[in-house]
């Protein structure tokens, strides 16, 4: 995903490394720790120039993305341009979304822990890792089977015990944990799936891009109030289309 017309800000540059990681750095030097503070380091800039640059404020996020790995979400051969301010190709004509988008996102829907979260569209899982680092219950689906295994996969190797992940047809929801407090589609409808709406909480909140594949989408936040839906794009974007069986 990219967006479009981003806006010029000042930068301010500052990094912070978490004193666990210090210790590590200390008990397992050479090359392998080396690599770990160097990505230590690239997260810490993208928060900073990428992120808090942009007005993401929400101190809860920001430390998500400064802590979770993004590297491991993408193709190794990609780890170096992870932190990139860009989206990234993680195969399958799919990609994870820049950094500042899955911040943006993410600080809509004001997470706090216990949430009950579904996500559609796992992808790599990197959005669903931000979610669980937040400490909400995550369910997120996945059309393709190659990647729902993928994401899995490295979600329980970065112990995110609290993501359900499942693989199947994102239009319609996942009706038996319903409702939800929270729903993020991270590819592109159409329109906005009625099945979805349908399994919000009330005062609940869907985020999603809408639009057709292949051109300018609008990313719109969805609140159900007093069983009435209420609008609002937020910016325009480009995502992968919303794929169905």
């Amino acid at each position: 995903m990219i967006i479009i017309n981003k806006s010029k800000h000042i930068i301010c540059i500052a990094t912070s490394i978490s004193l666990s990681l210090l210790f590590f750095f200390v008990l397992f030097p050479g090359k392998h720790a080396l690599a770990a503070q160097n990505f230590v380091m690239l997260r810490s800039d993208m928060v900073e120039k990428q992120l808090k640059a942009r007005n993401i404020k929400s101190e809860a996020v920001l430390a998500a993305m400064r802590t979770v790995p993004r590297h491991l979400f993408v193709p190794e051969n990609l780890h170096s341009l992870a932190y990139n301010d860009s989206p990234l190709p993680i195969g399958l004509k799919q990609t994870i979304s820049q950094p500042y988008i899955v911040a943006f996102m993410t600080e809509q829907l004001e997470p706090v822990p216990g949430m009950k979260i579904l996500e559609i569209g796992t992808g790599s899982g990197y959005q669903a890792a931000i979610l669980a680092h937040l400490g909400c219950e995550g369910y997120t689906i996945e059309l393709l089977e190659e990647l729902s295994l993928r994401a899995k996969k490295v979600l329980a190797e970065l112990h995110f015990n609290n993501v359900r992940v499942r693989c199947g047809n994102g239009y319609l929801g996942w009706p038996e944990e319903a409702p939800f407090d929270a729903i993020i589609v991270t590819a592109a409808p159409d329109e906005i799936p009625e099945k979805l709406i349908e399994q919000i909480k009330e005062g609940g909140k869907i985020i999603l891009p809408v639009g057709p594949a292949n051109s300018v989408q609008s990313l719109k936040l969805i609140t159900k109030k007093n069983k009435r839906i209420h609008e609002k794009n937020l910016l325009p974007v480009r995502f992968v289309p919303m794929m169905k069986y």
